[in-house]
């Protein structure tokens, strides 16, 4: 590639199966959250039989070369993986271009993938949970995405359960999942006002997807995620959801520029036991989808501008 160097290493002498996914790591200047990512996922199950593949994005100022380099001097004592690939890119692609790209690059050369982002720590359970997954739901058309992280809500959960739409914090898709991403916002926009399905895809309007995909339209956020759970939820597919969440998110903890009265919101506790990916009937759960939106009217008021305050956040400390 022309904007990257790619490093590779083989780590690991078990024999590869086709059965575990490749993962694809997204990481740039935080080295602490780097570490603890990677720390987490040596110790889950089917980490050295897993093929690891770390997107380093370039920097984006001579001023920002020293953290992104410390954490590519660190990718290169990594091991506990059946190999590792460090992607190097040359220049500043920004989040959601540098997902973008390596989603795709990944997912057409294997056929199925699991996506993490250097803030997001998984429970030992998570690989295994996202390889079933992906085993049990391959040949059926409705489901588009697994998701490892569930919100902390306080209703009871079934063990797992689906969602029409997508979800970005430790996922995984197939070729032909990944097939449906529509990276325009104006046409997902158009789409969801022409079929009125706004509402919906709000969750009756208790949180603000609609809005996030306007502001990315109107260039306020650059979020590729909102693009993945519009396109995903337009073709009435569904993603698989765990009852426990096998993922959290240490990127809120007011590192940087972050806020700390911004972060505790979306806090959920591992799961120390794995998750039955079998559901049946493949379906839009009603109990998961109204335990959501209690959730986001619990969390009200003011939930949009924390939403929008982190985005902003997020997408600045990252690129």
């Amino acid at each position: 590639m022309s904007f990257s160097q790619r490093l590779t290493t083989h780590t690991s002498i078990l024999p590869y199966s086709m059965n575990f996914a490749p993962i694809a790591l997204f990481v740039y200047n935080r080295l602490s959250h780097v570490q603890k990512t990677i720390d987490a996922l040596q110790k889950n199950i089917g980490a050295s039989s897993s093929k690891l593949y770390i997107f380093s994005d370039g920097f984006k100022s001579d001023d920002d070369s020293f953290k992104v380099n410390k954490v590519r001097n660190f990718l290169k004592t990594v091991t506990g993986f059946h190999s590792i690939e460090i992607i190097e890119r040359q220049k500043n692609l920004g989040l959601a271009s540098s997902i973008i790209a390596g989603v795709t690059e990944i997912v057409n050369k294997s056929g199925r993938i699991i996506v993490l982002e250097d803030d997001l720590v998984s429970s030992p359970y998570f690989l295994k949970y996202m390889n079933e997954g992906l085993d049990q739901y391959e040949s059926d058309d409705k489901v588009a995405s697994i998701h490892g992280y569930v919100y902390p809500v306080e209703d009871d959960l079934p063990a797992a359960f689906f969602l029409r739409g997508a979800d970005c914090w430790g996922w995984a898709t197939w070729k032909r999942g990944w097939d449906l991403f529509n990276p325009s916002g104006l046409e997902l926009l158009s789409e969801l006002n022409n079929k009125k399905l706004a509402e919906l895809f709000d969750f009756n309007g208790s949180y603000p997807f609609t809005k996030m995909l306007e502001d990315q339209i109107e260039g306020k956020n650059n979020s590729w995620a909102i693009r993945w759970n519009a396109s995903v939820f337009l073709k009435d597919k569904l993603t698989l959801y765990p009852g426990k969440s096998l993922v959290s998110n240490i990127g809120n903890d007011g590192s940087g520029t972050h806020s700390s009265a911004v972060t505790n919101i979306w806090d959920a506790s591992l799961s120390v036991s794995p998750v039955n990916v079998f559901v049946n009937p493949v379906e839009d759960s009603t109990q998961g989808r109204l335990a959501f939106e209690r959730y986001f009217r619990r969390i009200s008021p003011n939930l949009f501008g924390r939403i929008i305050r982190y985005v902003k956040r997020k997408i600045n400390f990252i690129q």
